[in-house]
């Protein structure tokens, strides 16, 4: 008797499946080499946004054309944050040295802090202006331009704010936190050993010496009189003479003219255009690549950040 499934079978049925398997496994490779492109085009095109990210490609051929140069001055100014020093000084001394910048604006969004940078950038700004003498620099105001930002915007040729910017904050302060009733509350101990009468200088974990206060405060009254001499070496006698300047207020950037601490209103595109008249305005401002950015997340904790943190301030001086 023959086999009914034997004989529902269609003639070449192996052909078919072997067919029909081969077919299956040249579109598994081509799949597989689809993908396989895609991932190195995706790696190639990873990389080349590397490259453009870390080198300008057409700076060079941009600088050799009449501009504008730009530095900008954000956040606060402080030895390991991205407005320091030496960040600083570098942009500028780029900008003073570029052969077809004919004019530098420093654009300022700062509420302030160290003096000791602060002052190092209004030197070299100094020192460049000297230097340079038919190349000016202006400071345009955004935001806000307070205290070590405004001690760096002193040094410039003239200070062009907006009418709602917020200008001033001439004065220093050091604050901190002291721990000694939470201390007794708790019934913890401070043991303090020191070698030297002022070695616990502002300790947050003791009671706050008389005499500490008041050195203190002698600190705070020469740091303040250094700015107070910056500004009036700066302003000249553009600055109106009231009371209130070098008292720690702030004003508007309408104010601001009136008592003589800015110039004119002013944005980077207008003191380019009207002031510099060089309407083309390049970058100078010194930033980390990619690399260094990296570098440094890997390399911070959230607990050394934090305890950082914390030891600056029990005793942070800064203009503000």
């Amino acid at each position: 008797m023959d086999n009914p499934q034997s004989s529902n079978q269609t003639p070449g049925w192996e052909r078919q499946t072997l067919e029909k398997l081969a077919f299956a496994s040249l579109q598994e490779q081509r799949a597989r080499r689809r993908w396989g492109i895609f991932f190195k085009f995706l790696g190639f095109a990873y990389l080349a946004f590397i490259l453009v990210a870390v080198v300008d490609w057409g700076t060079d051929v941009e600088q050799q054309q009449r501009h504008t140069a730009l530095i900008n001055l954000n956040g606060v100014i402080q030895a390991k944050g991205e407005a320091n020093g030496e960040k600083l000084v570098a942009a500028l001394n780029s900008a003073f040295e570029a052969e077809h910048a004919v004019g530098v604006i420093l654009r300022i969004n700062s509420p302030g802090g160290s003096p000791v940078q602060a002052g190092i950038v209004y030197d070299e700004i100094r020192r460049l202006r000297g230097k340079y003498p038919d190349k000016p620099l202006y400071a345009v105001v955004e935001d806000i331009c307070a205290s070590g930002g405004y001690y760096v915007a002193a040094a410039a040729d003239k200070i062009y704010v907006d009418k709602a910017s917020i200008v001033g904050s001439i004065g220093v302060l050091m604050d901190g936190f002291g721990f000694t009733g939470t201390m007794d509350k708790l019934g913890v101990e401070r043991r303090l050993l020191t070698a030297g009468d002022s070695k616990g200088f502002l300790d947050p974990f003791s009671p706050q010496a008389s005499q500490h206060k008041e050195h203190a405060q002698l600190l705070l009254n020469d740091i303040h009189q250094q700015f107070i001499d910056v500004v009036k070496t700066g302003r000249g006698d553009r600055l109106k003479d009231a009371p209130d300047t070098f008292s720690g207020l702030m004003w508007t950037g309408r104010q601001s003219i009136e008592r003589g601490l800015a110039d004119d209103f002013g944005n980077v595109d207008s003191v380019a255009r009207d002031v510099i008249q060089a309407d083309k305005v390049l970058d100078y401002s010194v930033t980390d690549n990619i690399a260094e950015r990296f570098a440094k997340r890997l390399g911070a904790s959230t607990f050394s950040s934090f305890w950082n943190a914390f030891i600056e301030s029990t005793g942070d001086m800064r203009l503000r």
